[in-house]
């Protein structure tokens, strides 16, 4: 991936990470950090098939999941109805800009993500294996957009923020997309052997002080429970469900495996708890007019909750 992509190297770990902990991502980002370069690359990488989605205001659900078409026999005069596929069946679906596109849409491919599946026709359909769905947003531009509810950006495993390169990144940058050649990248994985990543993923162990630890990153989210820290208990209005300390440990453990390592360890729940937390801590009003935003809240949360004594990774 690097022959292909300068820097990045933190926005494209969060993406390996999701994607062999099977979950999706939601990547933030403003225009033309080569986001749609970056998953293609990956698709290419692993040899998945990858396809885009450019979402917009008229996209409707069937231009996602797929149409009936009827066909006419042009000897007999026979008709018949017969399904196409949309652009959802695919490994690695990129949803650009997924807030552009009406509440009706956004959900079909939400539904997607959680079943696997597509029910059109009246027949259901299992998506290919792997699953990957990787949405971006801009953080610039809210005009004339539909924000994804609370609810279901907890469908997303991480939330990744990309931001602007270093300076002799983006001389490199130049250097390197102003010229007349493209770096080809050679797979070096296929489907199969990402399902066997994803399998393993969750094979990693994860001990009884590490589910605590996440569990623990997860009740601090919450203003009502007890367990709060004082800038959540100030400025937090919704904090994180229990799916927040699933995807905690799976996460951990995708860590843990591109590590190298082989059980999850304290450094691997910190190092994803920003993307995990970020979109599920939802700060008041209190929070908007002070300019506290969500991530200095998992900031001072991850510093102030206590990590459990003993526990190292192998």
């Amino acid at each position: 991936m690097g022959r292909r992509i300068v820097g990045q190297e933190t926005v494209l770990d969060e993406i390996l990470m999701a994607l062999v902990a099977g979950g999706h991502a939601l990547l933030v980002g403003v225009p033309g950090l080569a986001k749609t370069l970056m998953i293609r690359s990956v698709a290419e990488a692993m040899d998945l098939e990858f396809h885009r989605i450019q979402f917009t205001p008229d996209l409707v659900p069937s231009d996602i999941t797929g149409t009936e078409l009827l066909e006419e026999d042009t000897q007999t005069g026979h008709r018949s109805f017969r399904f196409v596929r949309g652009p959802v069946f695919a490994n690695i679906v990129l949803a650009d800009e997924i807030n552009r596109a009406p509440p009706r849409t956004q959900a079909a491919l939400l539904e997607a993500m959680q079943e696997h599946r597509v029910t059109a026709a009246g027949q259901t359909m299992t998506l290919p294996e792997p699953f990957f769905v990787l949405a971006t947003q801009n953080p610039i531009e809210q005009e004339g957009t539909y924000p994804l509810p609370e609810a279901q950006l907890d469908r997303f495993l991480f939330d990744i923020r990309i931001g602007y390169p270093n300076a002799d990144e983006e001389v490199a940058i130049l250097r390197a997309t102003t010229g007349v050649g493209d770096a080809a990248l050679r797979p070096i994985l296929d489907a199969t052997q990402v399902r066997a990543l994803q399998r393993m993923t969750r094979e990693v162990p994860a001990a009884d002080a590490a589910l605590r630890y996440a569990a623990a990153l997860a009740r601090a989210t919450r203003p009502k429970g007890g367990e709060a820290t004082a800038l959540v208990e100030q400025y937090v209005r919704w904090g994180a469900g229990p799916r927040a300390g699933q995807a905690l440990i799976l996460g951990a453990k995708a860590a843990a495996l591109l590590a190298g390592r082989h059980a999850v360890a304290p450094e691997d729940i910190r190092r994803v708890a920003r993307p995990v937390l970020r979109h599920r801590v939802l700060p008041n009003f209190a929070a908007e007019a002070e300019g506290m935003d969500s991530e200095r809240i998992v900031e001072d949360l991850i510093a102030r909750v206590p990590e459990p004594r003993g526990l190292t990774g192998i």
